[in-house]
C-alpha cells in the first residue's frame, strides 16, 4: 500500500500557528513495522506516582490503586516533543506491551520523549470493585499535566506535548481531548497549575461512541457500569463533545475491525471537521483489531 501526501498537524502556540511536521506515512508505516517486529521494547523507564499521596477517589493502597507514569527519556541537546501513551484494554486491563512499551520505544527512536500512563480501571483495586468514570480521566489529565509541569527538567517542549491512545485508550484520549482546562493558578500543587490540554492527539482504532449500534459494549460497561444514567452515557460518547478547542487529531483504523468498528473513528473525524479542528484519518481495508 502506498501512502501519499504526508500530513502536518497544526498546533497553536502563543496565538499563532506552529507546524509539527508529522508525516502520516511515516507514522503508519513505523507503527506497522513495530507491530511486525513484536519484540521491540524501550529501555527501563523511570516510574513515578501520579500523585505524591493517595490519588483522588482511591479505594485502597494496593498497586492497582496507585496510578503511575512510566517515563522514557531521550538524549537531546534540544527540547524534544513529548507524548503520553494510553494503552487499551477495554477499561478492564492495560495492554502494556504492544500498546505501551513498544510504542514508547518507537517514539524514543524518533527522538520523542514518551510516558505511559498506567491509569486505574475496572480490572482491579478499590476493594475489588475496580474503577470507572471519572477516575481514568483524572489519571490521564494528571499525566498530561505532569509532563508539562516537568517539561524543563525532562527537556521537553511544553507546547508540543501530545497523546496517543489505543482502543479503549483511544476513548480515554478523546475524553481528555474534549475535557481539559488551563490549570488552577492558585493551587499549591505545581502540577495542578498547568494546562491538561494535549497539543495533538493520535487515536488508534479508538472506542468513541456509546449507546450506538457500533459501540464496544465491554468498554462502556467497564467505564460506566451496567445501568448508567443515560445523560452520562451520552456525554461520554465523545463525538458529541468535540469543540473548537479539541486538539488537532490523527486517526487510523481498519475496515475489518469487528471488535471496535471503524464507524467510531468516522464519527469522531466528522465531528472534528464540523468543529473546524485540523484532522486526518486513514481506514485500511485489512487488519484485525
Amino acid at each position: 500500500r502506498t501512502l501519499r501526501s504526508p500530513a502536518c498537524l497544526v498546533l497553536p502556540e502563543n496565538g499563532s500557528d506552529k507546524m509539527i511536521r508529522f508525516s502520516s506515512a511515516m507514522l503508519l508505516s513505523s507503527l506497522m513495522f513495530t507491530s511486525i517486529l513484536g519484540h521491540a521494547s524501550a529501555a527501563a523507564p523511570e516510574v513515578m506516582r501520579l500523585w505524591p499521596s493517595d490519588a483522588p477517589q482511591a479505594g485502597g493502597n494496593e498497586a492497582a490503586d496507585v496510578p503511575t507514569l512510566r517515563l522514557y527519556r531521550v538524549e537531546s541537546k534540544d527540547r524534544t516533543a513529548g507524548v503520553v501513551i494510553f494503552p487499551g484494554g477495554g477499561y478492564g486491563n492495560l495492554a502494556m506491551d504492544h500498546e505501551g512499551e513498544q510504542i514508547a520505544a518507537w517514539f524514543n527512536r524518533m527522538g520523542v520523549t514518551a510516558a505511559i500512563c498506567v491509569y486505574r480501571h475496572r480490572g482491579g483495586g478499590n476493594g475489588g470493585k475496580g474503577y470507572g468514570h471519572p477516575v481514568p480521566m483524572l489519571d490521564a489529565q494528571r499525566a498530561i499535566r505532569t509532563m508539562r509541569a516537568n517539561a524543563s527538567m525532562w527537556n521537553v517542549d511544553p507546547e508540543r506535548i501530545g497523546i496517543i491512545g489505543f482502543s479503549a485508550g483511544g476513548h480515554l484520549a478523546s475524553t481528555v481531548s474534549t475535557r481539559h482546562d488551563q490549570g488552577d493558578a492558585s493551587s499549591e500543587d505545581m502540577i495542578e497549575q498547568v494546562s491538561s490540554r494535549p497539543s495533538f492527539a493520535i487515536l488508534a482504532y479508538p472506542v468513541i461512541a456509546f449507546e450506538k449500534p457500533f459501540t464496544h459494549r465491554g468498554s462502556q460497561k467497564n467505564l460506566l457500569g451496567e445501568n448508567a444514567d443515560p445523560k452520562l452515557v451520552a456525554s461520554l460518547s465523545n463525538e458529541s463533545a468535540v469543540n473548537a478547542e479539541t486538539p488537532p487529531t490523527f486517526l487510523f483504523h481498519t475496515a475489518e475491525d469487528t471488535a471496535v468498528p471503524p464507524q467510531n473513528s468516522v464519527a469522531y473525524f466528522e465531528a472534528l471537521r464540523r468543529a473546524g479542528v485540523s484532522a486526518e484519518m486513514h481506514i485500511f481495508e485489512t487488519g484485525r483489531h
